[in-house]
Formats: C-alpha cells, structure tokens, sequence
C-alpha cells in the first residue's frame, strides 16, 4: 500500500515550504533543519536460549528551545535512522503547536516486539537506559512509549534509571503505568485527543458529527479510542478499522453492516494490536485487504497507523464524500498526496497537530510527578480537551488569516515559537 519513502527528507521538505513562507532567516532554518543530537549505540542481550543477540539502539534529540525533548521509543522492525530524526523533528512541532514547555526527541530499536518473551524485553529496555541514562533525564530529555513498546515497558526504564542516579525518578519517562508514577487518562488520550480536533473542524465545516462517518486504518492504541471517541463523544458512526496481523505479516480491514464496535473489537484485539478473525467473522464482521479502508465510503479517515499511507496512489482511491483526513498517525500523507488533498479541498488536520493529546498528557503526567500529587481521568481529559481545541483554534486561525493550508498554518505557529524561544535564549 505505501510507497518507498524517507520520512527524515518529508520531514525536511514540509519545513523548507513553511520556511520560505515565512521568510526565515536561512541561518535559522540550517539549524533547525538537522537535530541538535544524535546516539546511535549496540545492546547486546543474553536471550532465554543463552545466545546473545545484538540490537542496535537510537535516540534523536532534535531541539530543546523551549524545554526539554520529548518522544516515545518506538520498537518496530523497519526501524532506522533517518526514520527516528523525522519522528524527533516533528515532535519539536508538536511540542511547539500544543504550547507545551517541550522540545523534540525520538527514540527506535529495530525490532519485533512480539519476537521477545516478557523477560528479553525487559533485559532489552534495561540495555537501553544503560546506554542514555547520561543524556535523558526531567529536565534533559523524557522518553514515552510508542509503536511496539508498553507503560510497563516505561516502568522498566524508569527503574533503570532511577537505580543509575540513586534516587526514584519518575519523571524521566512518561507513559509509565497507573500506581508507577503513570497518569489517568494517558492511555485514551492520543486517541480522544484526535477526536477533539476532528469535533472542532466539524464545527468550523457546519457538520453534523451524529450523521458523519469515519473510517480508520490500524487498531493500536490510537485507533482504538480515536473509534471509541468518535462514537462515544461525537455520536458518529465508525464504517471500518484496519490492523496488522502480526502471525500472517498481512493488513485487513474490518467492517461491519452496523458499524464497527471498537470496544468489542478491543476485547478480540491482543496487545499488539491484531485482532482475532475467527472471533469477528463470528459477530458478522467483514474482513476485507488492508488497503480497502481508505476507499470506504466516509466523512472523516483517520490514517492512524506508520507512515506514508496515504500516498500519491492511494490518495487517488478516497471517496468524494470524504471532508477531513484527520491524521492519527505521524507522517501518514505524502507531500505529493498533500497537493491532491489541497486540490480537492479536503480538511486535513495535521499529525503533529491532531495526535497531540499523547504528548500533552505525557506532559501533564510529568507535571504530576513533580508534585507528586495526582489528578482524576476527568481532570486529566478536561485539561485535554482545553489545550487540544486552544491548539487547533490557534492554527486555524493562522490559517484562514495567511489563507494557507492547515498544515503549512500549523508549522507556521509551531515553528514561529521555537524560533521566538531560539530569540530569547539568545541563540540567534
């Protein structure tokens, strides 16, 4: 379905555009084109078998102007370099555009998570904290989960960390589970955080979310309670979700007559996010490839999975119903897809603007470790909720002002406060 891509020179050509459109110094865009720092390092792990296996570790630190990097440790095997700089870039945006005192990091092993047992992926997250601690830290650089890794994988690295320094540190990852220094709310919150911008463009369009439609490719984290919130929160209905079945290497979609029903999906769905087909052919679900959820017939798509999926081919295949391509994932639409969505007139609500909610409530739950006192889910997802619409009202307003597309207005506001915060440092 994607085509071949470097994410890292996509990252690369989204900024030069808004560059150019905002007459930045040159100077200014050579340093904030390429991250501040980079670790590539080797993790040699004694497996269950006794061999030792050896997996290579990155992290990415690609600006900390307006605070400490941020940005989850992605286990994947497709993994590599030039993805984890494109992943820390756009987190520096994200960061920036949410207005959250942060900057932008990323961090990878080329892996299959779902290759190890419990105790090779402890040993392999230990390994990597081995290797960082000296260059993370709550006011250096803070880790969170991503693709492939889990809180209690978070619980592992903070403890790691914690016994390097000598002292309980929860702080230096986010992400952590419930009761080990994690926050409510974290677990909905990349998904309701999608949600709450797909409610505000809708009000900015005049839709009605109770007659709206929403297709969805993957069904991790994200998809997940993007689904749940788009039915439970906006009364709308959900025609299909995809996901990657992880014991065959293939993608399907899932439909349903009635609609999908994401919770019940979730209790069929493991924890690496591919769901059991015996079990939803059972309940009257329709199991199409994987490519089939971008042609559904649909409102609102949320492309919630990797990169690159919505691409200068498969751009051709979305249905003239749809309106708003609200993107979940990081890096899903090409810039060749971009100028066919602009074209067309689609409502795109950008990634590092619409998958904010993670990145916002990791802060919140760094905010809470410093104080050591916890709020309630609901104080949690209403401080969402404020920040997301307050994030995406910003930019809409950028963009209907400079009447350009929403996610050049996004990169606008977001790259216009780095380098206001670059100013007042006096770096430039």
């Amino acid at each position: 379905m994607s085509e071949t891509i470097n994410a890292f020179q996509m990252a690369q050509r989204q900024f030069d555009a808004v560059a150019r459109m905002l007459n930045l110094d040159p100077q200014v865009a050579e340093i904030l084109r390429q991250p501040s720092r980079e670790f590539k390092f080797t993790l040699p792990i004694r497996m269950d078998d006794g061999s030792i296996r050896v997996f290579t570790g990155y992290r990415v630190q690609h600006s900390d102007a307006r605070g400490p990097s941020k940005g989850g440790i992605r286990w994947h095997p497709s993994e590599t370099l030039d993805t984890v700089r494109a992943l820390a870039m756009w987190m520096t945006w994200k960061t920036s555009v949410a207005d959250i005192p942060l900057g932008g990091g990323k961090g990878g092993i080329p892996v299959d998570s779902a290759t190890l047992s419990v105790t090779e992926k402890e040993r392999l997250c230990r390994a990597w904290v081995d290797q960082m601690w000296r260059n993370i830290g709550p006011r250096q650089d803070v880790p969170a989960p991503d693709v492939g890794t889990t809180p209690q994988m978070m619980g592992w690295m903070m403890d790691e960390y914690s016994k390097l320094v000598g002292q309980y540190t929860p702080g230096v990852i986010t992400g952590k589970p419930v009761g080990g220094g994690g926050s409510l709310g974290r677990t909905e919150a990349t998904g309701f955080g999608v949600i709450y911008t797909v409610r505000e463009a809708m009000k900015h369009l005049k839709m009605d979310p109770t007659k709206s439609v929403a297709a969805l490719q993957g069904f991790g984290n994200v998809s997940q309670y993007a689904a749940i919130g788009f039915i439970d929160l906006l009364g709308g209905k959900v025609a299909c979700v995809s996901c990657w079945d992880r014991d065959d290497r293939t993608a399907y979609t899932f439909s349903h007559a009635d609609g999908v029903d994401p919770k019940f999906l979730q209790s069929i769905t493991d924890q690496y996010g591919t769901i059991d087909k015996v079990k939803a052919r059972a309940a009257g679900y329709v199991i199409e490839d994987g490519d089939a959820w971008i042609a559904k017939d649909a409102d609102v798509l949320i492309p919630g999975a990797l990169e690159g999926q919505v691409n200068a081919e498969t751009v051709k295949r979305i249905s003239q119903r749809v309106k708003i391509v609200a993107e979940g994932a990081n890096g899903p639409t090409t810039p060749e897809a971009d100028e066919a969505l602009k074209g067309r007139g689609i409502f795109n609500i950008p990634d590092f603007l619409c998958n904010a909610g993670g990145v916002t409530t990791s802060y919140f739950e760094s905010v809470q470790n410093d104080m050591n006192y916890y709020w309630t889910k609901r104080e949690v997802l209403e401080r969402l909720d404020t920040k997301m619409t307050d994030a995406f009202n910003s930019v809409l307003e950028m963009s209907v002002k400079e009447g350009v597309y929403m996610r050049d207005a996004a990169y606008m506001v977001a790259i216009g406060r780095v380098v206001k915060a670059m100013e007042l440092r006096g770096w430039i």
